[in-house]
C-alpha cells in the first residue's frame, strides 16, 4: 500500500542538504520521483497492523518517520529498491528514536538490505536517538532497504528514524574528512541543579548472598533448623531442576545410624522444630570456608531431656587426626543453655566441617552458630571494608520483592529466637538473623542514611505505622518501648521511607488494581506520618511497562499529596558484542523515564505545577549466568563503562531525579562479590566509588558532537568551587581525541586524572577475589587544555584547578 501524500514529505526529508552528494540513498530519491505514483518507496504491511507518517521532531529539528503499531504487534516496513554495484561493500546507517517498543516475536526495530542477515543491532525499550549502522557486501543483485519494526515477527510501540544513508565502504567521498575534528564545549556559566548525594545510593535485599554470605558473617546455613534434619542428607534436592543454586533442604548431615535424629515440635526452641540426636549420633555442616590461623567463634543452644548428655564439637580442615580442633562440653541441664566454642583453623580451604557430636543422653540442639572471630557485630569485616571505601550515602532496605511478604516484627528481638521463614519472595531460607537494629547498625558503621521500606503487599498501614514507631518513636510509645526493650532508648531516627515497592507488578506479593492501590498507598502513607510526621515518603511508580502505563500518572493523579517523592525501577540485559549501545542502554534508560516524567507531570492539573521528584531506587545491568549465588552475575569492563554513563546522565537529570539506589550492592547484580572467605570489587564498584569521592557537585553544561564518536562527557564544578570536573566515558575500541574548550573559566594547564580500565583494553576483562584488572588508575600533572586524549574503553575523570580560585 503506497501514501503519495506522506512519500513527498518523505522525499523531502531525505533530500536534505546535509545528506545530499555522499547519501546514494538520497540521490535516488531525487533522481526518481517528485512525489508522485511512481515513487520507489513503499510502505508495507508483512503481518499485524501498523501506522506511517512523517512527523516533526526529527533528529536536527526537522522532519521524520515515524512507524507505530498496537498490541498484538505488526511486522511493518518502509521499502526502497536500490541497485548496488555487485562484489562491493556498502555501509547502511539511520538514527532511531524509540518509545515502548518492544518486540513480542520480532526484534523491536531494524535497518537493513533484502538478503541481509547482518542487520542493524535490534534496538528495544524507550531510547533517545541512537545511530543504528550494518555493513555488507553485495552478492550481484538489487536490494532494497528496509526499515522494519518488527523485524521477523511483531512488535508494539512507536519508532523515529532519521537521517538514513546508504554508503559505499571503499569510495572515497564516502569518507569523513581526514581532519574532522571531535569538539566538546563546557560552558561554565550554565549551571545545573546540585547534584543530590543520593544520586550515589545503594540497595540491599533479603535475597540470595546479598546479606547471608554476603554482609552478614554467619558461616552455617540453616543455623536455626528450618528444613528437618533427614538421613537422606542432599542439600540441593528440593532444586535439582531449580534455575538458581541455593540451600532448598536441611544443609545438616546426619552423622550417626538410621533414625537417631528427630524433629521435635514440643517445646521447640525456635520456630515448628528441634533435632533431638541420640547418643553416639551427631550431625555435621559441610563445605565451610575456613583461612589458617584464623580463629572462629561459635555458640550453640544446648538442652538433655535427662540431663546426662555430653557433646562435643569439631572443626575439621581436613581428613588426618591432627587436622581438626574439638571441644568437649558438659553441664547440658534440662532447660536450654548456650555453650560458647572458639577454633583456630590448621589450613585454608573451602571444605572444612563442623561437626556436633552427642554422648550419654540424647540432647536437643536449640540453634548453632559460627563466624570469623574478627565479625564486626555479626557483619563480616572484609565486606564492610571494601562498603567503607565504597562509602555509599544511603542504603535502601529490606526490599525489593522481599519486603511485600516481610513482617518485621519477626526481626526484632533476641536474634536466636527469632523464627526462621521461607524467604516470601525469592528462594531459601530467611534468618530473621538481620532484622531492623542490625540494619540502624550497619548504617552506622558505613556512615549512611537508611531508607526502610515498609510493606504494601501483605501488609497493613497499622504495621507500617507501628514499623515507624519502633524506630522513630519515644521509649514511652509501644514500638519505641520494644526497641528500648532491645537496648535502643533513644529512637533511630529513620526519615526516608518507601511505601512499598512495584506494587505496580503482578509478581508482587499483594498485588491489586491502581484504582484500589491508591487507596491503600494513602491508608500507609497516613498512619506512617502519624506515627511520625517529618517523615520523606517514596511512593511506587512506574512510567510504563505494558499494560501498566498508567501506573505513576495513577499515582500522580492520586496520592500526591502523600508522597514526597515518587519511585522509578529499571534494569537493562545488555549486550556483548556492541559496547557502545551495551553502554548507552543505561543512559537512554535513564533518559527516558526523565522525559517521560517531565512530559507526564506538566500535563496534570492536580500538581499545580509541583515538580514530584524522582527515586530511582532500583537501577542496573542485570544478565546471565550466575556465578555468585542467585542473581549472582559476574560485570566486566563493558559494564563499568555503562555503570559511569548512567551517573553522567542523572547529572544532567538532577534537578528531577533526587535519588539512585545502586541494586543490589553485594553479591546479587552487586558491585562488590565475595567468596567463603575472600571480598573484592566488582567491575561496577569502580565508577561508583570514584565519581563519589572525585567528582564535582554542580554540573555544568556540555555541548558539542562528542556522541556522534561514542564519547559521553559530563562537567561538574567543586563543592568550593576550586576546580573543574570532568568525566569523560570512552566506549569505543580505539583511543579517541576531543577538543576542548572551557567557556567562562579559565583552567590550570595540567590536571590530575583518574581512568577505570581494563586488561589489555579488553571490554569482557572481569575481576575476581585473586585478580582485579579492572581497576582505577591515577595520574597527576596531565597535560590538559586544547586537545584531550582518552584510551579506549576507559572512564576518566580530569580534575583541574581554576585559576584564580581559591585553594581548598
Amino acid at each position: 500500500m503506497k501514501s503519495y501524500a506522506l512519500l513527498a514529505g518523505l522525499l523531502l526529508l531525505f533530500a536534505s542538504p546535509a545528506l545530499a552528494g555522499k547519501n546514494l540513498l538520497s540521490a535516488v530519491d531525487l533522481a526518481s520521483t517528485n512525489g508522485d505514483s511512481d515513487s520507489p518507496w513503499e510502505t508495507t504491511v508483512w503481518t499485524g497492523d501498523g501506522r506511517f507518517d512523517v512527523v516533526e521532531g526529527g533528529r536536527q529539528g526537522g522532519k521524520c518517520l515515524l512507524l507505530e503499531a498496537d498490541a498484538p504487534g505488526g511486522d511493518v516496513s518502509w521499502l526502497h529498491p536500490i541497485e548496488l554495484e555487485p562484489n562491493t561493500e556498502y555501509r547502511l546507517t539511520g538514527w532511531v528514536k524509540t518509545e515502548n517498543l518492544e518486540g513480542s516475536s520480532g526484534r523491536g526495530i531494524v535497518i537493513h538490505f533484502d538478503g541481509d542477515e547482518r542487520p542493524t543491532k535490534q534496538l528495544s525499550g524507550t531510547n533517545d536517538w541512537m545511530r543504528l549502522e550494518s555493513t555488507f557486501r553485495t552478492t550481484g543483485r538489487n536490494n532494497r532497504v528496509h526499515c522494519s519494526l518488527g523485524g521477523w515477527g511483531l512488535a508494539t510501540g512507536r519508532v523515529w528514524l532519521d537521517d538514513l544513508r546508504v554508503e559505499k565502504v571503499d569510495a572515497a567521498d564516502s569518507a569523513e574528512p581526514a581532519d574532522a575534528k571531535i569538539m566538546v564545549t563546557v560552558n561554565a556559566a550554565k549551571l545545573g541543579t546540585r547534584i543530590n548525594p543520593f544520586i550515589y545510593a545503594q540497595f540491599i535485599e533479603h535475597l540470595g548472598r546479598c546479606i547471608y554470605g554476603g554482609i552478614w558473617a554467619e558461616m552455617l546455613e540453616d543455623r536455626k533448623f528450618y528444613f528437618p534434619v533427614s538421613d537422606k542428607y542432599d542439600p540441593y534436592r528440593d532444586l535439582k531442576n531449580s534455575e538458581f543454586p541455593v540451600v532448598g533442604a536441611s544443609p545438616w548431615e546426619v552423622t550417626g545410624p538410621s533414625g537417631s535424629v528427630t524433629m521435635i515440635k514440643d517445646g521447640a526452641f525456635v520456630g515448628e522444630h528441634t533435632p533431638e540426636v541420640t547418643a553416639g549420633s551427631g550431625i555435621r555442616q559441610n563445605d565451610l570456608g575456613v583461612v589458617a590461623g584464623k580463629k572462629y567463634d561459635g555458640y550453640l543452644w544446648l538442652k538433655s531431656p535427662d540431663g546426662e548428655s555430653k557433646a562435643k564439637v569439631t572443626l575439621i580442615w581436613g581428613d588426618g587426626e591432627s587436622e581438626r580442633e574439638t571441644i568437649n562440653i558438659g553441664g547440658i541441664g534440662h532447660e536450654y543453655k548456650r555453650f560458647p566454642f572458639q577454633f583456630t583453623a590448621g589450613a585454608s580451604t573451602d571444605h572444612a566441617r563442623l561437626a556436633i557430636e552427642v554422648a550419654g543422653a540424647p540432647c536437643s540442639i536449640g540453634t548453632v552458630s559460627l563466624m570469623p572471630a574478627d565479625n564486626v557485630r555479626g557483619m563480616r569485616r572484609d565486606t564492610l571494608a571494601l562498603l567503607k571505601q565504597l562509602n555509599a550515602p544511603m542504603y535502601r532496605w529490606p526490599g525489593g520483592n522481599f519486603v511485600s511478604g516481610y513482617d518485621w516484627r519477626d526481626g526484632i528481638d533476641d536474634r536466636d529466637r527469632r523464627p526462621p521463614r521461607r524467604n516470601p519472595a525469592w528462594t531459601g531460607v530467611e534468618h530473621n538473623d538481620v532484622g531492623i537494629d542490625e540494619f540502624i547498625d550497619f548504617c552506622h558503621e558505613v556512615n549512611a542514611e537508611p531508607m526502610i521500606a515498609a510493606n504494601t503487599g501483605f501488609g497493613d498501614d497499622y504495621s507500617a505505622g507501628q514499623e515507624v514507631e519502633y524506630c522513630n518513636g519515644a521509649a514511652d510509645t509501644v514500638g519505641g518501648s520494644w526497641r528500648a526493650k532491645h537496648g535502643h532508648t533513644e529512637p533511630f531516627g529513620v526519615k526516608y521511607w518507601c511505601v512499598g515497592n512495584e506494587m505496580w507488578g503482578s509478581w508482587q506479593l499483594g498485588f491489586m488494581q491502581l484504582n484500589q492501590y491508591v487507596l491503600k498507598h494513602n491508608l500507609v502513607a497516613a498512619a506512617m506520618r502519624k506515627a511520625d510526621p517529618n517523615l520523606v515518603l517514596v511512593g511506587s511508580g512506574d512510567l510504563g511497562r505494558g499494560g501498566n502505563r498508567s501506573w505513576s500518572r495513577g499515582m500522580l493523579e492520586h496520592s500526591a499529596d502523600h508522597m514526597d517523592l515518587l519511585s522509578e525501577h529499571f534494569y537493562v540485559r545488555g549486550t556483548n558484542d556492541d559496547i557502545p549501545r551495551h553502554t548507552a542502554q543505561i543512559v537512554n534508560a535513564i533518559r527516558g523515564k526523565a522525559d517521560g516524567h517531565r512530559k507526564l507531570q506538566a500535563e496534570l492539573p492536580n500538581l499545580k505545577g509541583r515538580v514530584v521528584p524522582i527515586a530511582m531506587d532500583e537501577w542496573n545491568y542485570w544478565y546471565e549466568p550466575y556465578e555468585y549465588g542467585e542473581l549472582g552475575c559476574v560485570y566486566r569492563l563493558r559494564d563499568a563503562l555503562g555503570i559511569a554513563a548512567g551517573l553522567h546522565e542523572y547529572f544532567r537529570q538532577s534537578d528531577l531525579i533526587q535519588m539512585a539506589h545502586y541494586a543490589q550492592t553485594v553479591n546479587v547484580i552487586g558491585c562488590i562479590k565475595t567468596t567463603k572467605t575472600g571480598a573484592f570489587f566488582d567491575s561496577t564498584a569502580l565508577p561508583l566509588l570514584l565519581y563519589r569521592r572525585e567528582f564535582g557537585t554542580t554540573p555544568l553544561a556540555v555541548s558539542g558532537n562528542h556522541a556522534d564518536a561514542s564519547l559521553d562527557v559530563a562537567a561538574a564544578r567543586t563543592e568550593d568551587g576550586s576546580a573543574v570536573t570532568i568525566g569523560v566515558v570512552n566506549s569505543s575500541d580505539k583511543p579517541q581525541s576531543f577538543e576542548l574548550d572551557v567557556a567562562g573559566l579559565k583552567l590550570a594547564s595540567t590536571a590530575k586524572v583518574w581512568r577505570i580500565t581494563g586488561e589489555s583494553n579488553d571490554p569482557q576483562a572481569f575481576n575476581t577475589v585473586d585478580k582485579q584488572p579492572v581497576a582505577i588508575h591515577e595520574e597527576t600533572d596531565v597535560p590538559f587544555g586544547g586537545d584531550v586524549t582518552v584510551p579506549p574503553y576507559s572512564a576518566s575523570i580530569y580534575r583541574a584547578a581554576v585559576e584564580g580560585a581559591s585553594a581548598p
